[in-house]
């Protein structure tokens, strides 16, 4: 599998990246056939909206506003969140035939959950995966995620909190409407804890678990261009719901 290690300049640039490399596996499907993981972190906060997610409902757009957090939308589905310091990002790109569980959302889900609480066993083994998209450790998430899917390949990206601050993740995300079971209501800063690790850590762990040596050299930074031109830099789509 393919590796990259990429922080773009713009906070939209990324979330293309992730589209970008989903639509170049589609299009040239032999160029990634063996799928890429990608890490990534933002070093600013940021909220980021799924694809259907309504600014109303999951944000305190009063206190973004009065501190500068900017508003972005991703392709993916899933809840909201706020990016920052101390959260690994990943993504993962892999064409269906990788293993017949990627065919289905929700076996694709355990699949790779599955997979990620592998990675993370020598750090904490007593990892549970928490509703349908979630990581838990000790009852507490340390992992979203959140996919797209195409004809042949699908996106599976997600984050892993490592050294968070949950008091700015109360300030500019409102309790989501709709939460797994295990939330039990809990506010962010209940909610959710860190893995005892540093971005280092968990980037090896997950190349390991992956098998993802091979450095991709040519990142389709076109493509990004062209979606951050028609798409990601727009408020008709960040501010769409």
């Amino acid at each position: 599998m393919f590796f990259l290690d990429c922080t773009l300049p713009t906070l939209a640039e990324n979330l293309a990246l992730d589209e970008a490399l989903l639509l170049e596996a589609e299009s040239e499907p032999r160029a990634l056939a063996s799928g890429v993981l990608r890490v990534w972190q933002w070093p600013h906060y940021a909220v980021v909206l799924g694809a259907g997610g309504r600014i109303a409902d999951d944000v305190h757009e009063d206190h973004c506003r009065a501190d500068g957090v900017p508003l972005a939308r991703r392709s993916s589905g899933g809840g909201t969140v706020l990016l920052g310091p101390g959260c690994l990002l990943y993504t993962l790109v892999l064409p269906y035939d990788f293993d017949p569980a990627l065919t289905q959302i929700r076996s694709s889900y355990c699949y790779i959950l599955g997979r990620i609480k592998e990675a993370l066993n020598a750090i904490a083994a007593d990892l549970d995966v928490g509703g349908s998209s979630d990581i838990a450790w000790r009852d507490r998430k340390v992992s979203g995620n959140a996919q797209q899917r195409k004809r042949t390949h699908l996106m599976h990206h997600g984050s892993l909190l490592y050294d968070f601050d949950f008091e700015k993740a109360a300030r500019y995300l409102k309790l989501p409407p709709r939460q797994p079971d295990y939330r039990r209501q809990r506010d962010h800063g209940d909610f959710l804890t860190n893995l005892p690790a540093d971005a280092a850590m968990l980037t090896r762990c997950l190349r390991d678990v992956w098998r993802s040596s091979d450095e991709l050299v040519n990142s389709p930074l076109a493509r990004v261009q062209a979606l951050v031109a028609e798409k990601y830099s727009w408020d008709e789509w960040i501010r769409r719901r």
